[in-house]
């Protein structure tokens, strides 16, 4: 289990095999350590065995929740031959370090109004029209450079050359510099070609300047950019730092996207939309469709190594 808070997270990852619509992401998750196996009788397999998984997209797809078997109101995906969703979904406070493709990459804060992990159905998962009333904040608040306004950043040959490997750091700034004070703030930097690059400055009009995730960015990019500040509803930074307090599973995956294609990380999203904030990424919008992916690109890949965990800048050189 990892402490976040009063620390720094980093790793080197190698995101050039990864075209538009794919996601090679690398993030936290407020799970049980032990996938839920002290708390419920039937969970006895516990992490080892993939129990106990939650995200703060409460997840429907999950085969198994508190060790029992999801399959009330069991329906396969339309669009994807591999999955489907049952009534319960299991929630939980997520922080996405990095979601990226050789295109475009963002990190987020996902706070809940509950702790831990938890099972849920309907309104309260935010299910369909209920997005922004279940306990998770599906949305999150987001830090992705060319979103807000720096197109030249991250990209193959660019400031960060995502055709080469680069290191990635993350650091949780509490309240007194202290592992026992309040998360306020969630920075980022970059070390590529032995070279410490600073994350950009906002430069989007209505938004004040910054270079880092906290609450008062949240609230100036919910407002611009015309979006449901569900940041705040469910806790904003407060929320989420007592949500990670008991510790956060780190997880990895590539994944395609069945729902929007993964237009909401690298295009424009809504597709039909010119206001700030919507042009994400430089994919087209036709682009990141499962079938063209899985076609086009099975051979895609994504690595993560030499992942580094320590006080605040102990694990790069500066």
């Amino acid at each position: 289990m990892f402490k976040l808070k009063n620390k720094e997270f980093t790793f080197t990852t190698d995101v050039s095999g990864l075209p538009c619509g794919l996601n090679g992401a690398l993030y936290f998750v407020a799970m049980d350590e032990d996938g839920g196996k002290a708390k419920h009788p039937l969970s006895k397999p516990g992490a080892k065995y993939g129990m106990g998984y939650c995200d703060a997209q409460c997840p429907h797809d999950m085969k198994f929740i508190e060790g029992l078997a999801n399959c009330e109101g069991w329906k396969p995906q339309d669009n994807d031959e591999n999955s489907g969703n049952g009534k319960y979904g299991t929630c939980c406070a997520e922080m996405d370090i990095w979601e990226a493709n050789s295109q475009a990459t963002a990190y987020t804060v996902h706070a809940c109004s509950k702790t831990g992990a938890t099972k849920w159905s309907g309104n309260d998962c935010g299910d369909d029209d209920n997005r922004y009333n279940g306990i998770c904040d599906k949305d999150g608040c987001d830090y992705n450079s060319w979103r807000l306004g720096n197109q030249t950043f991250f990209g193959p040959g660019l400031i960060v050359d995502s055709s080469k490997p680069v290191t990635v750091v993350t650091q949780f700034i509490t309240s007194n510099n202290q592992d026992s004070g309040e998360l306020v703030e969630v920075r980022r930097l970059y070390v590529q070609n032995n070279k410490v690059i600073q994350n950009t400055v906002t430069n989007i009009q209505g938004i004040k300047n910054a270079d880092s995730i906290t609450d008062s960015f949240c609230d100036d990019t919910k407002s611009v950019f015309g979006d449901t500040n569900d940041y705040k509803a469910k806790g904003a930074m407060a929320g989420f730092s007592k949500s990670i307090d008991p510790g956060v599973v780190l997880v990895r995956s590539l994944w395609d996207d069945h729902s929007v294609n993964m237009l909401w990380l690298d295009s424009t999203y809504p597709t039909d939309s010119n206001k700030p904030g919507a042009s994400r990424g430089p994919c087209a919008i036709t682009s990141g469709k499962p079938s063209d992916v899985e076609s086009q690109s099975a051979s895609a890949s994504v690595k993560f190594s030499d992942i580094r965990f320590g006080p605040i800048d102990s694990t790069y050189s500066k």
